[in-house]
Order: structure tokens, then C-alpha cells, then sequence
């Protein structure tokens, strides 16, 4: 199937590439991001996506006909290790600038992807404020379901996918999405499989962290004076995190910097692979998606 996609929040390019995988093929690829070394990986490794530039900053005249918009908003206020600052959370707002551009395009669909915490933000009110912006849109079935990277790969990583649709079609749903469908796991309930794999940081600033095979998670200021214990337990490599999260190996090894090819320090690796949705689990939900859009 033909998509225009708008990408918002876009990351390393992990909702692109679980569409592709999944069987849609992206004519018209626009994507929005800040963050300059995600940014470069994205346009090294999809050449032909055009930067829309900042969510606040897109309107509706300045694309073509979108059909498609992923997004996994900025989740840091609603993180379960967060401050838990909710819809109020500078970061979190940002999904408003989501919900305005689903509103001035009125794509044919949408997905949102988001931390568990969302249920319990606020003691579950910022969860219902958010799908009732949904609701609001009008025209939209929407459906949601909190789905594990552990059915797909060994790291536990608990994800809300809410997928919004025009109200049309065969009448069946994308959700539930089950594991005994998928596949099953062997590794995801043995003491090898990683915690979640996550991007750590303080009031300073983003610091890179990735959790470790059976370990806690060790922090960017940590990574270069910290090799393995008395245990045999060790820091993931960027390959490993990149297998860990269904990319391709050496996806963030390099980064294109307005033209100039460069490769893309550790740091900045784990904490973009860190911050990206789970490529195989989007391959999921657009292929149930597309079953029921066709």
C-alpha cells in the first residue's frame, strides 16, 4: 500500500522502517525531529526523506497530501523513572502539536506510541485526557493496546500503541495484537534478557544509558570507566543495542550532517537507540493495520 508519511518526533527512523517492513510503501517521506545526531542518522539512512523541521513549527500548507502519521511524542513526564510531570511536562505537551497536525491533515491513519507510565500519569488522567484530544479529532476509530518487545526480541520494554483510523473499511480491528500469534520469545523469560533499554539523563542534560544483560541501568557519565564486573556482566554494545531494538547493525554508525558524512559517537548511538520505538513491534501493528485497511 501507498503512503505519504509524516513522521513526527521521527527519532532514528523506527516507525519508517516497521512500515516498510511491514509491507507499506512510502512515496512521499517528510519527517520532524530536533535532535541534530538523530537527525543525521535519519537522513543517512532514508535519503530521500525531507526535513519538515520542528513540530511547532509545520502547517499543513507547507506539505503534500499526508495519508499517514506516526508519532512517538516526548515521554520523559510520563516515564514510570520520570518526575512524572504529565500533560503539564514541557516535553509531553509537544503531543498537542501531534494532534493539531492529525487535525489540519486528517491523514487516512495515525499510530501514537508511548511509555507505560501514560496509564498512570496523574493517577491515570493524563492517560484519558489524551485519548479523549483523540476523540475529539472525529472521524476516527481509535484502538489501543500495550504491547512488549520481549514477544519479539530478548528486552522488556513495555509500549502503548494507539492506532487512530478513518471510519471506514472492513469493520475488523488491529488490536488485540496476541504473542502466541507473533511468535514466542524463548529468550524473554530467562535471566539473559535485557531490562529496557532506555536514554538516562539529569538537569544538565541528555546523557546516554543503556541497561545492561541482567543489570541495572548504568549512566553516560559511567560508560567510559565501566567495562564488566566480577559477574561477567557488561555494557551492551551499539550493535547489540541496535539488534536489541530490531535495527539493522551499524543503523546509527554513521549520520548525515547536512551533507557531511561522519560517524556518530558512542554516546550519541546509545541514546538515540535508547529514545527509538522497537522496529519489529511496529512491523506488528502495520501489518495488522494493513489487514484491515486494504
Amino acid at each position: 500500500m501507498k503512503i505519504n508519511l509524516l513522521d513526527l518526533f521521527s527519532g532514528i527512523g523506527g516507525f519508517a522502517e516497521g512500515l516498510s517492513q511491514a509491507g507499506f510503501d512510502i512515496q512521499d517521506h517528510h519527517f520532524s525531529e530536533i535532535d541534530k545526531h538523530a537527525i543525521a542518522i535519519y537522513m543517512q539512512n532514508f535519503k530521500e526523506a525531507n526535513y519538515a523541521g520542528s513540530v511547532t513549527d509545520i502547517r499543513a500548507s507547507d506539505l503534500p497530501r499526508i495519508n499517514a502519521i506516526t508519532f512517538g511524542s516526548p515521554c520523559q513526564d510520563f516515564s514510570l523513572a520520570g518526575k512524572r510531570a504529565g500533560l503539564e511536562g514541557q516535553r509531553s505537551g509537544l503531543i498537542g502539536e501531534a494532534i493539531r497536525l492529525i487535525r489540519e491533515l486528517r491523514p487516512d491513519f495515525f499510530i501514537w506510541e508511548n511509555v507505560k507510565g501514560v496509564y498512570s500519569s496523574n493517577a491515570g488522567a493524563d492517560y484519558w485526557a489524551v485519548k479523549q484530544a483523540f476523540a475529539n479529532l472525529d472521524g476516527y476509530r481509535l484502538e489501543s493496546q500495550l504491547l512488549n518487545t520481549a514477544w519479539l526480541l530478548p528486552q522488556n520494554r513495555e509500549r502503548i500503541y494507539l492506532v487512530g483510523r478513518i471510519r471506514e473499511g472492513s469493520g475488523r480491528s488491529v488490536f488485540p495484537i496476541r504473542q502466541e500469534f507473533i511468535g514466542s520469545n524463548e529468550g524473554s523469560v530467562k535471566a539473559a534478557n535485557a531490562r529496557c533499554l532506555t536514554a538516562g539523563g539529569n538537569s544538565g542534560g541528555m546523557h546516554s544509558s543503556m541497561s545492561l544483560v541482567r543489570a541495572t541501568t548504568i549512566h553516560g557519565k559511567e560508560i567510559a570507566r565501566w567495562s564488566e564486573n566480577k559477574d561477567g556482566i557488561r555494557r551492551l554494545t551499539e550493535i547489540e543495542c541496535e539488534r536489541l531494538q530490531g535495527f539493522a547493525e551499524n543503523w546509527t554508525e554513521l549520520g548525515n550532517y547536512d551533507g557531511d558524512i561522519k560517524k556518530v559517537s558512542a554516546t550519541q548511538r546509545y541514546k538515540c537507540l535508547g529514545n527509538a520505538v522497537t522496529v519489529p513491534v511496529v512491523k506488528v501493528v502495520g501489518e495488522s493495520l494493513l489487514e484491515v485497511i486494504r
